[in-house]
Protein backbone atom coordinates (compact mmCIF):
# COMPACT_ATOMS: atom_id res chain seq x y z
CA UNK A 1 0.00 0.00 0.00
CA UNK A 2 1.35 3.37 -1.05
CA UNK A 3 0.42 6.57 0.24
CA UNK A 4 -2.27 7.40 -1.81
CA UNK A 5 -4.00 4.26 -1.69
CA UNK A 6 -3.65 4.77 2.78
CA UNK A 7 -5.13 8.06 2.07
CA UNK A 8 -8.03 6.55 0.01
CA UNK A 9 -8.66 3.32 2.32
CA UNK A 10 -8.83 6.07 5.70
CA UNK A 11 -11.54 8.23 3.69
CA UNK A 12 -13.53 5.32 2.58
CA UNK A 13 -13.59 3.59 6.42
CA UNK A 14 -14.29 7.12 7.83
CA UNK A 15 -16.56 8.89 5.58
CA UNK A 16 -14.17 11.67 5.01
CA UNK A 17 -13.53 13.61 1.84
CA UNK A 18 -10.00 12.18 0.23
CA UNK A 19 -8.80 16.30 1.32
CA UNK A 20 -9.81 15.68 4.76
CA UNK A 21 -8.23 12.57 4.76
CA UNK A 22 -5.16 13.75 2.82
CA UNK A 23 -4.47 15.99 5.85
CA UNK A 24 -4.61 13.72 8.67
CA UNK A 25 -2.14 11.57 7.10
CA UNK A 26 0.51 14.29 6.03
CA UNK A 27 0.08 16.31 9.74
CA UNK A 28 1.21 12.10 10.84
CA UNK A 29 3.53 11.99 8.74
CA UNK A 30 5.31 15.14 9.57
CA UNK A 31 4.58 14.97 12.97
CA UNK A 32 6.32 11.46 13.16
CA UNK A 33 9.20 12.57 10.89
CA UNK A 34 9.14 15.94 13.18
CA UNK A 35 9.58 13.70 16.35
CA UNK A 36 12.40 11.68 15.19
CA UNK A 37 14.10 14.12 14.15
CA UNK A 38 14.28 16.06 17.19
CA UNK A 39 15.74 12.32 18.66
CA UNK A 40 12.19 11.47 20.38
CA UNK A 41 10.86 8.25 20.24
CA UNK A 42 7.25 7.85 19.04
CA UNK A 43 4.99 5.06 20.27
CA UNK A 44 1.50 4.34 18.66
CA UNK A 45 -0.06 1.30 21.07
CA UNK A 46 -0.69 -1.93 19.33
CA UNK A 47 1.14 -0.99 15.66
CA UNK A 48 5.18 -0.29 17.00
CA UNK A 49 7.64 2.54 17.92
CA UNK A 50 9.84 4.69 15.87
CA UNK A 51 13.19 5.72 17.08
CA UNK A 52 16.57 6.11 15.59
CA UNK A 53 19.66 4.78 16.12
CA UNK A 54 23.26 6.30 16.27
CA UNK A 55 25.92 4.19 13.90
CA UNK A 56 29.89 4.88 14.21
CA UNK A 57 32.02 4.98 11.38
CA UNK A 58 33.49 2.81 9.92
CA UNK A 59 35.48 1.16 6.43
CA UNK A 60 33.14 -0.57 3.97
CA UNK A 61 34.30 -1.50 0.53
CA UNK A 62 32.92 -0.28 -2.54
CA UNK A 63 31.93 -3.44 -4.58
CA UNK A 64 32.79 -2.17 -7.99
CA UNK A 65 36.80 -1.00 -7.65
CA UNK A 66 37.29 -3.24 -4.37
CA UNK A 67 38.71 -0.44 -2.95
CA UNK A 68 38.34 0.84 0.77
CA UNK A 69 35.96 3.29 1.94
CA UNK A 70 35.27 5.41 4.62
CA UNK A 71 31.71 5.46 5.31
CA UNK A 72 30.75 8.31 8.19
CA UNK A 73 29.08 8.08 11.28
CA UNK A 74 24.75 8.23 10.99
CA UNK A 75 21.81 8.21 12.32
CA UNK A 76 19.14 6.24 10.70
CA UNK A 77 15.38 5.67 11.47
CA UNK A 78 14.55 2.63 13.12
CA UNK A 79 10.81 1.04 13.08
CA UNK A 80 10.01 -1.76 15.97
CA UNK A 81 6.56 -3.26 15.53
CA UNK A 82 4.45 -3.72 18.27
CA UNK A 83 3.10 -6.51 20.44
CA UNK A 84 -0.06 -6.54 18.74
CA UNK A 85 0.99 -6.20 15.57
CA UNK A 86 3.51 -9.17 16.22
CA UNK A 87 0.50 -11.22 17.22
CA UNK A 88 -1.94 -10.28 14.11
CA UNK A 89 1.17 -11.23 11.27
CA UNK A 90 1.23 -14.87 13.19
CA UNK A 91 -1.93 -15.76 13.50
Amino acid sequence: MNRSELIDSIAQQHDLSRREAETAVNTMFHSISDAITRSERVEVRGFGSFTTRDYEPYMGRNPKTGASVEVPAKRLPFFKAGKNLQERLND
